[in-house]
């Protein structure tokens, strides 16, 4: 089982990888979804949260408010990390258990916003960062989920930068381009890196340079 890790900011295109390695045939594990299970009504996740950040993060049906959450945490560090701490715990709990049922021979991409915020690149066989201009990924962010541009710019100055993530990174996707020359970009990963490496892991092929 190859287990990669794929990450990229806010507006990046991660999300449009991720899509494509799952039509591709990888189990994709993404940690977005695991965080809004694992903050549904009625589990410990959510009660956790209203205790720390109160009844004002609900909505009337007793659901997160996840929009004022948003405008707490994107504006204050130390309220962001409040949240990791009880979210991050639950989130890397479930992506084990969905991991372990995963077939033998599958290629397990886990979608893993913040890879580089919370020190992740080591559990992962290889590291894939989906990566674009500030410029860009803000156009993206305010067209495509209606926020303000000084919102959209705080969400994405709130994670981690460039360097970092080229720190990290076994792969970089350049999705400056066009969404077609991601897709292309990201198929070709497929056929030539991560399927012969994880032939190799399981003893059927040679791993590539």
């Amino acid at each position: 089982m190859l287990r990669v890790g794929l990450t990229g900011g806010i507006g990046s295109g991660k999300s449009t990888a991720a899509r494509e390695l799952e039509r591709l045939g990888a189990f994709v594990l993404d940690a977005d979804a695991l965080a809004r299970e694992v903050v549904a009504p009625g589990t410990p996740g959510l009660a956790a949260v209203v205790e720390e950040f109160g009844e004002a993060v609900l909505l009337p049906d007793g659901s997160l408010d996840r929009a004022r959450l948003a405008g707490i945490v994107f504006a204050d560090a130390e309220a962001l990390r409040r949240l990791g701490d009880i979210t991050h715990p639950l989130v890397a709990a479930e992506s084990v258990r969905r991991t372990l049922s995963a077939p033998r021979e599958a290629i397990v991409v886990h979608d893993v916003p913040l890879i580089v915020e919370n020190g992740l690149a080591g559990d992962y066989d290889l590291v894939v960062v989906v990566g674009a201009r500030e410029d860009v990924r803000l156009g993206r962010v305010v067209a495509e989920r209606g926020l303000r541009p000084e919102d959209a710019l705080a969400r994405i100055r709130a994670q981690a930068g460039d360097d970092a993530r080229r720190a990290v990174a076994d792969v970089w996707l350049d999705n400056n381009g066009t969404m077609e020359e991601l897709l292309a970009a990201v198929r070709r990963l497929w056929r030539e890196r991560l399927v012969p490496l994880n032939e190799a892991m399981l003893g059927r092929g040679t791993a590539p340079r």
